[in-house]
């Protein structure tokens, strides 16, 4: 412990803002790579099986996926950004007690998600665009991912604290070793050869996998390694813990239920389509493929948001303003390089996963129209990031609401009745405009609320 608080205290107070932060990022960015294997390498096996309908109802299931990402991130991050800030301000027992009540408070829900979902699981996909052909099998995906919840919820708390304190090493082991596990027992329990339970069988193997990760992370706070000390006595909860850390970390969540809620609205809107099912397995791939983009981004804020809440918590306001420069030109830089990877390989990387030409031509063409303008993506989630760190929640919200919310959901309800399946390429487009006009409006409010809101901490 001695030996390990000063190289913490380096990282985050010490080094540059711009190498704190890639030092901090590069291990949470491959740590979330990792975790979009999972879903990846699902879906690849599942395209092995030669089935439309089966991948069909995998992409059902994209937008549950999604909603629980989103209700993990809700006290994950705002746990993270708090107990950032609490270190900042050299007060550990705060940051433990802030860490361990929202584990515990992860535990809880887990619980009741998984049990609620597993009683609505019907219900719930055809609310997300399941057909008769594809519900059993959407079903059979779904009930393991409600059972993954107990572990994936406390998991990803664990891990934001883990981030908070810079131990991001224990954090990507953790990961990588579920990751690599899905990727040898997803064949096992998929194939005649194994236990032959097909779509299920892959479902299953990610959440074993889930369950290793969730085990690791556990070994790691028990073992007393941690700088963060999750112990009995300080889960203390209370209103006012979990309203500070719920207000933090909603504007995160909602970018996350947006897209949810705009994967389930753009599978009602093709469902009405000609071509409905190969429409949707393509837009199913597609979203996998985002995802990679989107934990690009959220890996690089990862390394930022540490940083930022620790010398926003500090008051140290060059350091601060340092370390946003950087992440705003991070975050726009990466953006573009996703967007060309995306554009350049779009018919390569949907063949990764269906040789359908139907499918393909649908999958390329959508693919380009999700990151045809993706900085927003990049520009809208720093600035929620940072409104955030600055006790600004409430401008964090709307912004995080604009993008996959505010702005796109009009578009994918009104287009596609007008241009039928080009209504959905235009849609994300239309969207992005709209939100770089509105955070382009927003840099010069974010630094004088940030210099205010730091002076009055």
């Amino acid at each position: 412990m001695p030996k390990k608080e000063p190289q913490t205290q380096s990282v985050l107070a010490d080094l540059p803002p711009a190498k704190s932060i890639v030092k901090l990022a590069i291990p949470a960015t491959l740590a979330l790579l990792a975790k979009a294997v999972y879903n990846l390498v699902d879906t690849a096996y599942i395209g092995m099986l030669r089935s439309d309908i089966a991948l069909t109802a995998v992409g059902v299931t994209v937008p549950l996926l999604l909603i629980m990402v989103s209700i993990e991130n809700i006290f994950a991050a705002g746990a993270a950004v708090l107990a950032g800030r609490q270190l900042g301000a050299k007060d550990s027992e705060g940051a433990s007690r802030t860490a361990t009540t929202i584990i515990g408070v992860s535990v809880i829900i887990g619980t009741v998600l998984s049990i609620g979902g597993i009683v609505f699981l019907e219900p719930l996909m055809r609310a997300f665009g399941a057909s008769d052909a594809s519900l059993p099998l959407a079903k059979d995906y779904a009930f393991w991912m409600f059972i993954a919840a107990l572990a994936n919820l406390p998991a990803q708390s664990m891990n934001c604290a883990a981030r908070a304190e810079s131990s991001v090493k224990i954090s990507s082991v953790a990961v990588i070793t579920g990751a690599l596990l899905n990727v040898v027992l997803d064949p096992v329990f998929m194939f005649d050869w194994g236990l032959n339970m097909g779509v299920e069988g892959a479902s299953l193997a990610t959440t074993v996998s889930q369950f290793v990760t969730f085990f690791i992370l556990t070994w790691f706070y028990a073992s007393g390694r941690s700088i963060i000390k999750i112990k009995r006595k300080a889960f203390r909860p209370s209103w006012q813990l979990i309203k500070t850390v719920a207000v933090i970390g909603i504007p995160t969540a909602v970018i996350q239920i947006c897209l949810s809620v705009v994967a389930s609205l753009t599978n009602v809107a093709a469902a009405g389509l000609p071509q409905s099912d190969e429409i949707i397995a393509a837009y199913g791939v597609v979203q996998r493929l985002i995802l990679i983009g989107c934990y690009v981004i959220m890996g690089f804020m990862q390394g930022y948001q540490p940083v930022a809440s620790f010398a926003f918590g500090a008051r140290n306001e060059d350091r601060f303003h340092q370390s946003v420069r950087f992440a705003l030109k991070g975050s726009l830089l990466l953006t573009v390089l996703v967007a060309a990877v995306y554009i350049l390989l779009s018919r390569p990387l949907i063949l990764l996963f269906n040789q359908n030409p139907v499918i393909v031509e649908y999958g390329k063409q959508l693919l380009i129209s999700q990151v045809a303008l993706y900085p927003a993506f990049g520009l809208c989630y720093m600035m929620t990031i940072t409104y955030q760190t600055i006790g600004a929640s409430r401008y964090g919200l709307f912004l995080s609401l604009i993008r996959q919310g505010l702005f796109f959901i009009p578009f994918i309800l009104a287009l596609p009745r007008f241009f039928g399946v080009t209504g959905i390429y235009l849609s994300q487009p239309a969207a992005d405009v709209l939100t770089i006009l509105v955070c382009l409006c927003s840099i010069k409010s974010m630094k004088a609320t940030a210099s205010r809101n730091m002076a009055e901490v």
